[in-house]
């Protein structure tokens, strides 16, 4: 399985509400919006973070699955994570119809794909 390097810094925010997204630039190249009964979430590039946020994590680098994943294919993302996890390496994951991004620390990004590239996976 490919693993393919997504360049750039990436902040994880709770927003209030929407509205706090005036203004932020939704042609940036990475952002994922998510929102249930509980919370509003943004992943985004650190340079583009609205200006309103509740909470914000930054330092995170990501990677994600190439290619486009079958929803019958089982235990991919635990498969990944369980290999960082085993190493003290803490992911954030987020999922699209057609496949999985993980984001860790910055300071834990060269590790994880060292890990995983000894792990079997093709870091591209």
């Amino acid at each position: 399985m490919k693993l393919k390097r997504v360049g750039g810094d990436f902040t994880v925010c709770k927003l209030s509400a929407l509205s706090d997204l005036a203004g932020f630039q939704q042609e940036s190249g990475f952002w994922f919006l998510g929102k249930t009964d509980e919370e509003l979430s943004l992943v985004c590039e650190t340079s583009v973070v609205p200006e309103k946020t509740v909470e914000r994590e930054d330092g995170f680098q990501a990677f994600r699955i190439e290619g486009v994943l079958d929803f019958s294919l089982i235990g991919i993302l635990s498969k990944l994570s369980a290999v960082l996890a085993d190493n003290g390496i803490g992911i954030f994951a987020v999922s699209t119809f057609q496949t999985d991004y993980i984001l860790v620390k910055k300071e834990n990004y060269e590790n994880a794909l060292k890990l995983l590239d000894a792990a079997g996976y093709t870091i591209i």
